[in-house]
């Protein structure tokens, strides 16, 4: 039995139209400036050539090495956030997030809770299939080509020479595909972006090793902790099957940064693997890593296991590419199934990425209102795996990943042992959280609200 959902689309471009309008249009010139041939012919963008990062530096705290001279431009702060703002001030989102209502909720976890009614649509819903995390592309529905190039802030790239440059406005190499970052006309916060790797290969939402190295190098050249990268996998509330991430800048700890984990192996290339414990989604958490390939081929490789056993998942890359989050989720295989509550479904919440780490995403003013930490943690539930299902997914994981070339020998062996080890009692998690935690919210019992 095929699974779908029905459920009202992201706008993430002005261009976005209705699957009926895009598939029935031909070719020829669009008129619209976009990324496909018909417009491409001398165009240019701005580039950002990033110098590849092999080594961890220790000061403070583990990070990956940068060149210490002056980039030629801030990669965050005037590149990225401030060509944001320029497409802010053109007009060119749908509406301004900077003044929708965020607060922290009260409680251990500190779950944020946004009221976003213009991700609210008066559009029909659309049928997704949910139980197929692999589908081959579809040049007849929206894409990335489609965007109009002034919703493109910039290409981002590997730097040839191995130095930090950019170049305000520099040629599309058609042959060559860059990758770009793009606005979504919808934002869930400030500076929300879409990373598109090799753009104009029109690949499907899949990651693979190079795709997935290229997010983690976005988050070391932004180094701030507050912006974070996230992926969803099809079955797991991305809507769009063309390859990508998403981005954007929050000043407030993600609650699911702050979870508890109980480490259950480290491979030989020093890349430890954790397993959350006592937050609502289970996951494992990766971290550390003797080169950032290390820990970039470590999760992708446990992506690709996911994917290619048709699991939907969610990645959160946190930390300036230190942390990463994965997730496998099935709340989209329940919605199909009728298992869901239709107190949950009148939401309308979409449980992915950012949903799952803790930054609720609202569009209805009396929810938004109501917002708790029960109420949070109840939704999340629902999209987690079983504890059951949960062990019998990680055992493929821990599988490829000892099998990928990550770890050899004697190593490969211990971490399909460490994979089976006795998993902590719910007391033990307890307290392990009772520890760990400090309240985010101090004082007053109301919510912090966040301006």
């Amino acid at each position: 039995m095929m699974l779908r959902i029905k459920r009202v689309p992201t706008v993430v471009s002005n261009y976005q139209k209705e699957e009926g309008e895009e598939g029935s249009r031909r070719g020829g010139g669009c008129g619209r400036n976009c990324l496909q041939n018909c417009c491409l012919q001398g165009a240019r963008l701005p580039l950002y050539t990033f110098k590849k990062v092999d080594r961890i530096i220790t000061e403070q705290k583990d990070v990956f090495e940068h060149d210490k001279s002056e980039p030629p431009v801030a990669f965050l702060n005037s590149l990225l956030l401030g060509e944001w703002e320029d497409r802010m001030q053109r007009g060119l989102f749908r509406y301004d997030v900077t003044t929708c209502e965020t607060k922290v909720i009260p409680g251990r976890n500190g779950f944020i809770a946004q009221l976003n009614e213009g991700r609210h649509l008066k559009k029909r819903p659309t049928e997704f299939r949910v139980d197929k995390v692999l589908q081959p592309f579809d040049g007849n529905k929206f894409n990335f080509t489609k965007v109009g190039q002034e919703e493109i802030l910039f290409q981002f790239g590997e730097s040839e020479d191995g130095e930090v440059k950019f170049f305000p406005d520099a040629t599309i190499d058609a042959e060559n595909s860059p990758s770009v970052v793009a606005i979504n006309v919808s934002p869930i916060e400030y500076g929300h972006v879409l990373l598109i790797p090799r753009v104009l290969d029109c690949l499907p939402q899949r990651i693979d090793r190079d795709s997935f190295l290229l997010a983690l190098h976005m988050a070391a050249e932004a180094g701030d902790p507050y912006f974070r990268l996230g992926y969803n996998s099809l079955g797991a509330f991305a809507t769009i099957n063309h390859l990508h991430f998403q981005a954007y800048y929050l000043t407030v700890p993600f609650p699911i940064e702050k979870a508890s984990t109980k480490k259950i192996t480290t491979l030989d290339g020093g890349v430890k693997i954790s397993e959350l414990v006592n937050y609502p989604v289970r996951g494992l958490f990766f971290e550390g890593g003797n080169a950032l390939q290390d820990l970039s081929n470590t999760v992708s490789d446990a992506c690709i296991c996911l994917q290619e056993n048709n699991i939907p998942y969610n990645v959160l890359i946190a930390d300036c590419g230190n942390h990463i989050f994965l997730l496998p989720q099935c709340y989209a295989e329940k919605q199909a199934l009728g298992e869901v509550s239709s107190e949950l479904l009148d939401t309308q919440v979409n449980p992915a990425v950012w949903e799952i780490s803790g930054h609720m995403v609202l569009k209805r003013k009396k929810d938004y209102e109501e917002a708790s930490e029960e109420n949070a943690w109840r939704l999340l539930a629902e999209v987690s795996l079983s504890e059951e299902r949960f062990q019998e997914v990680n055992a493929l994981i821990f599988k490829a990943i000892s099998n990928s070339g990550n770890c050899s020998g004697t190593d490969s062996e211990n971490v399909l042992e460490d994979a089976n080890v006795e998993h902590t009692s719910l007391e033990e998690v307890n307290a392990i959280n009772e520890n760990s935690h400090s309240a985010m919210v101090t004082g007053s019992p109301g919510c912090l609200v966040l301006q």
